[in-house]
């Protein structure tokens, strides 16, 4: 399929579907293309595709450096993929809330490609949120009052050994020993890639304001994150086989939806690496 016929369709909410490629044979300059396109709209889908391991890691090579994460289990055969998985037994998913990627990190993950290996008859569906619609839409108020603030995110909450999977079915994602650093970041960052504001504060990760408590952060943030959410501003992607995601970790949320006990779902994610944050 000729990369030239690349084509970007925005979306109600959040992201665009992109039409006339083919993953398994983008070159540099339709990765270039991809890369705009990712920074543009956050979030692009693909359908149809059939992306081998060795396709999906030659893509994202072409897209950013690979970015392995620490917690994730990753496929032996190919190290780089991290296996998103669920078995028909386990109750637990693995991303089932509202967060972005990466957020603890000093220089946060760009991104992400997951693309759909084993899927449930149906269920399992992924909302993403629009950052960049997020705080274009927030009041004058609340833009003068987050303009110059910086929150304090971390992960061991999550996924250290004392953290929130240690008391569920996937007990492996709790990694003790591995290091769990908090991270402080800008509340609007200027996007790297597009050059526009970002609310960037996430409920996953996203732990206080930098100067205040937990407490004192709360009532802010719990207003930041409700507007973040709204449904206006949020898409809800189908997987179906051949199904492939790219987001930007920096524009959008996501929250992977656990409706399909009893099935199995195994999905491929490679990480793609970033670098530090720019107050706006």
């Amino acid at each position: 399929m000729l990369q030239t016929t690349l084509r970007l369709r925005a979306l109600p909410g959040c992201g665009a579907m992109a039409e006339g490629i083919d993953l398994a044979a983008v070159d540099r300059e339709t990765a270039g293309a991809l890369r705009r396109g990712l920074f543009e709209h956050g979030v692009l889908f693909f359908r149809d595709q059939t992306l081998s391991p060795e396709d999906h890691i030659r893509l994202a090579e072409l897209i950013a450096p690979i970015d392995v994460n620490r917690f994730f289990p990753a496929d032996s055969r190919w190290p780089m993929i991290a296996k998103v998985e669920k078995t028909a037994e386990q109750q637990t998913n693995i991303g089932g809330g509202w967060h972005t990627d990466h957020s603890y990190d000093v220089a946060p993950a760009m991104g992400s490609i997951l693309v759909a290996r084993e899927l449930p008859p149906s269920g399992g569906d992924t909302l993403f949120a629009d950052m960049y619609a997020a705080y274009e839409t927030l009041d004058e108020e609340t833009k003068r009052e987050v303009a110059t603030l910086r929150a304090v995110h971390g992960s061991d909450h999550v996924f250290g050994e004392k953290g929130a999977y240690t008391q569920t079915d996937q007990p492996a994602l709790a990694r003790g020993g591995i290091e769990t650093p908090e991270s402080v970041h800008p509340v609007v960052i200027r996007h790297p890639g597009s050059g526009k504001k970002v609310l960037y504060v996430n409920p996953g990760f996203t732990l206080r304001f930098e100067g205040r408590t937990r407490e004192e952060s709360l009532p802010l943030l719990m207003k930041l994150f409700a507007h973040a959410m709204d449904p206006a501003r949020v898409y809800r992607f189908a997987w179906r086989p051949g199904s492939v995601a790219m987001w930007d970790n920096r524009a959008t949320w996501h929250f992977a939806l656990n409706d399909y006990h009893g099935h199995y779902r195994l999905m491929h994610r490679i990480t793609l690496g970033g670098e530090p944050l720019q107050a706006a």
